[in-house]
């Protein structure tokens, strides 16, 4: 690392203006292509994916988007003469409006059941053409609005008419501002706390731009750039910060400029890179679910974390070279020559003093508190969200309770039955489920559409009583499946698929949420066989591995609070509360374990450190946990700040990353690796740093820390058969 250090020192400008150059090549490419996102959560192996299939196999021609019109009155009814006029001429208007195929009306005979029994709701359904742009789109939109008037309220809802929110440019802009002030708060200089920033905006852009294009290559979400953002400005000023932190060290310590980015590059930058490499395993360790919507979040998030840690190695170093000793403020800069490195005094060594002396009682209280924050965790339940958790303010929302208001709860996430009937034995036992259905427990109503002469696949819609997001609305489909619909098909030749937007939603979940144990114990062991590479121990990366479990715990236990819950969702502007999105804790598994193991990377390393000078444990500790513990609390805090201003981004999926990161993060950062980490190190001691002699030899030499373990091999040979054989 000292080489590459000394390279990009040298030739400085040359490296700042590749990092430019990559940037405008990428730009180009993305403006000439442009991106190509798209959403496709369905899982192929499941009843949902099946329905659909079959239902798209014996659908004749492309069908466009569709939505609905709905509109409510105060104290008349729909069908008094004022309001039938207005939201007739409207309805013809939007039925001669480019890009609309069919308006269904509740004024015709084909739309009587549009009309709810009070009479005060009703709905017109409007199909597109397949294609349909955007300005269509609106034009309707504005037409089937301009009849409202006081007594008469118009919302739209639907495919066509839903309103996907943007992602919002000053979430950005506010986490990186937050976290410029809190660097300039802390160090007094404005480079400290500009050299990290332009660092991850150099990291975060090019990753942007190649994701942009990436898209092109693999199914990428639309939110992939969103979540990109927010994971590497977060890892991204924290790695630049923890170099820059040990380059203003050295140069105290009286080096030179070159000197120190060598030696900050060779000590810090490894741990720098070791950390990065973590996260991406922690991210890429998805893939194994193999579930599409993921594999390209975690493949875009991988992308973004690798190219922040090329700039924190590469374009930082050069960028530290131009700025010379003004990354210390002046009074630094006037006291700098020959000053002693920095003591473990002051207030983070008065803290880990105080660990070390109450190693017990401040471990069970910590301990104690990440519980009671995990405790939630158990009442998880994972889901879709919809326009019923939309804020109160949009006319999705609007719709959506209108629906239910008038046609009942489970009216806006319908059930439907894919039937498969290849004879008349099986059409009547069609008409003989639909029948059964009627008197199912949770079923509202049930009809089937008539077949046309030889059709073999028929449609059963299903409306529950309760809504889509209900957790009796997913029993009630498991009870489709398991007990209702097999006993139908029992002696015939007729199969039934339980399919549909509630449905497969469900599906997703249930697919995910089997998925998600393994996938945390997969992703333990492979922290676990890292960190066991990094520090020649296997206390060290087992406690890491049990306590990055507990902080994802405290991730999760957030989400469910504030979305689940809904306690703070009206307050931040998040809508109503409801399940958690399906892929959301996957995703936070991956992320939270990288960054967790970030931390313990930083803290232990400079453990790991000292423990080779002395071969003193509990001095080593100490002395690591204060000499790290300011720059990993500004470091989370400003993680804190990344995140949590995400969750005024305008999106759900968005905000529930921000809030669960948000709180993980700062609970892991001063719980976990301030307290009970090194309480722990405390009590066992010698043992955090044994190995067996056999698998020393076996595993692979991996330096976190640099010269500190050439020192450790080459001046104690003694203390190494110690720590590598205390078995013996």
């Amino acid at each position: 690392m000292s080489s590459l250090a000394r390279w990009c020192h040298r030739h400085r400008l040359s490296v700042v203006l590749a990092w430019v150059g990559l940037l405008l090549a990428l730009g180009a490419g993305a403006g000439a292509l442009g991106s190509d996102f798209g959403n496709s959560p369905t899982s192929q192996n499941t009843d949902s994916a099946k329905a659909t299939a079959l239902l798209q196999r014996a659908s004749s021609s492309a069908a466009g988007k569709s939505g609905r019109v709905v509109w409510q009155v105060k104290d008349d009814k729909v069908t008094d003469p004022a309001a039938e006029r207005a939201m007739t001429d409207a309805l013809g208007r939007i039925a001669h409006a480019p890009g609309v195929v069919a308006v269904t009306s509740p004024y015709t005979p084909a739309g009587k059941t549009q009309i709810s029994k009070d009479g005060k709701t009703a709905y017109a359904s409007v199909a597109f053409e397949d294609g349909v742009g955007d300005p269509q789109v609106e034009h309707v939109k504005e037409l089937a609005t301009a009849a409202e008037s006081e007594s008469l309220h118009i919302a739209l809802n639907g495919q066509a008419f839903t309103v996907n929110p943007k992602p919002n440019p000053l979430a950005d802009a506010m986490g990186i501002v937050l976290a410029f002030l809190v660097l300039l708060f802390v160090f007094r200089a404005v480079w400290v706390a500009a050299l990290p920033i332009l660092t991850a905006i150099a990291g975060v852009g090019t990753s942007a731009i190649a994701v942009l294009l990436l898209s092109h290559v693999i199914t990428l979400s639309d939110t992939t750039l969103t979540l990109g953002s927010l994971i590497g400005l977060g890892v991204g000023i924290d790695y630049a910060l923890f170099i820059v932190n040990r380059h203003r060290a050295n140069l105290k310590a009286g080096m030179g400029v070159g000197e120190s980015v060598a030696k900050a590059l060779n000590t810090s930058g490894r741990a720098v890179v070791f950390a990065g490499l973590t996260v991406v395993v922690a991210l890429l360790g998805m893939l194994t679910l193999n579930v599409g919507i993921i594999n390209g979040m975690a493949i875009g998030a991988a992308i973004t974390v690798v190219l922040t840690v090329l700039a924190a190695v590469t374009l930082l170093p050069a960028l530290l070279g131009m700025i010379g000793p003004r990354v210390l403020s002046r009074s630094e800069r006037r006291g700098s020559a020959g000053q002693a490195p920095p003591s473990s005094g002051g207030l983070w060594g008065r803290w880990a003093a105080r660990v070390q002396a109450r190693p017990k009682a401040l471990g069970l209280v910590a301990l104690a508190v990440l519980a009671a924050l995990a405790f939630p965790t158990l009442s998880l339940r994972l889901g879709a969200s919809d326009d019923g958790n939309l804020p109160t303010t949009s006319t999705n929302r609007q719709a959506y309770d209108m629906i239910a208001d008038g046609f009942g709860a489970g009216f806006n996430g319908p059930l439907v039955l894919a039937v498969q009937a290849p004879d008349a034995a099986a059409r009547a036992a069609e008409a003989k489920l639909v029948t059964a259905l009627k008197d199912v427990d949770g079923v509202a109503t049930a009809g089937a559409a008539p077949m046309k002469a030889g059709q073999t696949v028929g449609v059963i819609s299903v409306v529950p009583t309760t809504s889509p997001q209900s957790a009796a609305t997913s029993d009630l489909i498991h009870h489709l499946r398991n007990d209702v619909i097999p006993k139908a098909e029992q002696g015939t030749s007729m199969t039934v698929y339980v399919g549909g937007v509630t449905a497969s939603n469900d599906d997703f979940a249930s697919v995910l949420m089997s998925k998600l144990p393994l996938f945390v114990l997969v992703i333990a062991a492979l922290g676990f066989l890292l960190l066991t590479v990094a520090f020649r121990s296997l206390l060290i990366p087992a406690v890491g591995a049990v306590l990055n479990i507990l902080s994802i715990g405290v991730a999760f236990g957030a989400i469910v609070v504030v979305f689940q819950y809904g306690f703070g969702a009206g307050l931040l502007g998040l809508g109503a509360a409801g399940p958690i999105e399906s892929f959301v804790p996957i995703l936070v598994v991956g992320i939270m374990f990288g960054l967790s193991m970030d931390y313990q990377v930083f803290l232990v390393s400079r453990m790991r450190e000292e423990w080779a000078h002395t071969g003193d444990s509990g001095r080593a500790v100490r002395v690591g946990q204060a000499e790290t513990g300011k720059v990993i609390a500004v470091a989370a805090t400003i993680m804190v700040c990344v995140f949590g201003s995400f969750v005024f981004g305008g999106m759900r999926v968005i905000s529930e990353f921000g809030v669960s990161l948000a709180v993980a993060v700062a609970a892991d950062a001063l719980l976990i690796r301030m307290i009970v980490v090194p309480a722990l190190m405390h009590l066992c001691g010698k043992s955090n740093w044994w190995l067996p002699r056999r698998l020393d030899k076996a595993l692979p030499k991996v330096s976190v820390e640099g010269p500190a373990d050439e020192f450790l091999h080459s001046q104690h040979p003694v203390r190494e058969r110690e720590t590598t054989g205390l078995a013996n």
